[in-house]
């Protein structure tokens, strides 16, 4: 996390940033990076090196005159219809939906109305200019109807590009990949209201920064509690998922007397939650990696 000035692009330098997680990731012992991002963080200059090195990717890319022609010019028999997976499993009973009263308002005050009607998509190979090799180019055509009034005025067809090196995905596996945020929206969110990390409380550039560094290492206690849990536990994914505050009321703030006795120190826990286990768990593990 780096705090600069408000007039600075998001993307500017975020290619070293890149590297640097990619390292990261392979010193932690990954074998395997991917990654993804929106429009602004395509970064052609860079793709080939990270080919190179073993790292995949999936970018959004603007849709640029010359990719639109190529997608108009595709034949419709390489178009294939999208199916985009449900949001989640009914594990009961399915629901019935409430009325939806918003588009009766728009309808019935004659707003300009945009409605989806399928999606589709393709691929085909291309180049970008700062590249010396080709990728693959994955396009999601979306064919809208816009009313006015209930009453249909007309018709578009939008072009979405995906570019990637990822050539055994299926077209629709890539569109998935790329429109999934990576639970980035809720971080984010946490980091601003759980943290909170990106209140900016301070009068400086570098004060807010440290301030934010100090937010970001308190929300990767938490993360690193979880990744440190046993596989087949349950306890790892509910940590990930679990918001900042109910950590920090749960499991930092648990009452703990520490005595020492014996020459030894006893952890005397005043209360009990459904976290103590895992506490448990996890001081037992640390102990034995730090003999080993």
């Amino acid at each position: 996390m780096v705090n600069r000035s408000g007039n600075r692009p998001s993307y500017e330098g975020a290619a070293a940033y890149f590297d640097k997680a990619a390292d990261l990731c392979r010193r932690a012992g990954f074998r395997q990076i991917l990654f993804r991002g929106d429009t602004d963080f395509t970064q052609a200059a860079y793709l080939d090196g990270w080919d190179q090195a073993g790292i995949g990717f999936v970018f959004g890319i603007d849709a640029q005159p010359n990719l639109v022609e190529r997608a108009k010019h595709l034949p419709e028999r390489v178009w294939e219809q999208l199916e985009r997976p449900p949001g989640y499993q009914v594990k009961t009973v399915p629901r019935q939906r409430p009325a939806n009263v918003k588009d009766e308002v728009v309808r019935r005050r004659g707003y300009r109305n945009v409605r989806l009607l399928s999606e589709q998509v393709a691929e085909f190979n291309y180049r970008p200019g700062a590249c010396r090799q080709e990728y693959r180019i994955v396009v999601l055509r979306k064919q809208l109807v816009w009313e006015r009034g209930g009453v249909e005025v007309e018709r578009e067809t939008r072009y979405f590009f995906y570019i990637t090196n990822r050539w055994t995905w299926s077209c629709a596996a890539v569109v998935q990949f790329a429109n999934d945020r990576g639970n980035q929206e809720n971080l984010i969110e946490q980091l601003k209201n759980g943290v909170p990390a990106l209140r900016a409380p301070l009068n400086t550039l570098e004060a807010n920064g440290a301030w934010m560094v100090l937010g970001a290492l308190a929300w990767s206690l938490k993360v690193w509690l979880g990744l440190l849990q046993q596989p087949g536990t349950t306890y790892g994914a509910r940590l990930l998922k679990l918001e900042f505050k109910a950590f920090l009321h749960e499991v930092m703030l648990l009452p703990c007397q520490i005595v020492r006795a014996g020459g030894r120190l006893l952890y005397r826990l005043l209360q009990w939650n459904p976290w103590v286990a895992m506490l448990c768990e996890v001081s037992e593990r640390l102990r034995q990696l730090r003999w080993t």
